[in-house]
């Protein structure tokens, strides 16, 4: 099931706004591709937490609202 529009995997909801929102564009593209579910909420969550340590050195402050 694609997320999209705040419709966020419940893991993803108290994550800071640009982690969520890379994590969602990573977990749809890997459900593009036929991956499970699970896989793609965690896998995309952990290269979103990745690609930012590695673009910002680790800043994520900005907290949902």
């Amino acid at each position: 099931m694609p997320w999209y529009n705040g419709n966020y995997p419940a893991s993803y909801k108290n994550q800071p706004i640009k982690i969520r929102d890379k994590a969602t564009e990573i977990a749809n593209a890997m459900l593009e591709e036929g991956i499970e579910e699970g896989v793609a909420i965690a896998t995309g969550l952990k290269k979103a937490r990745e690609y930012f340590d590695e673009t910002e050195g680790g800043d994520d402050t900005e907290k949902p609202g």
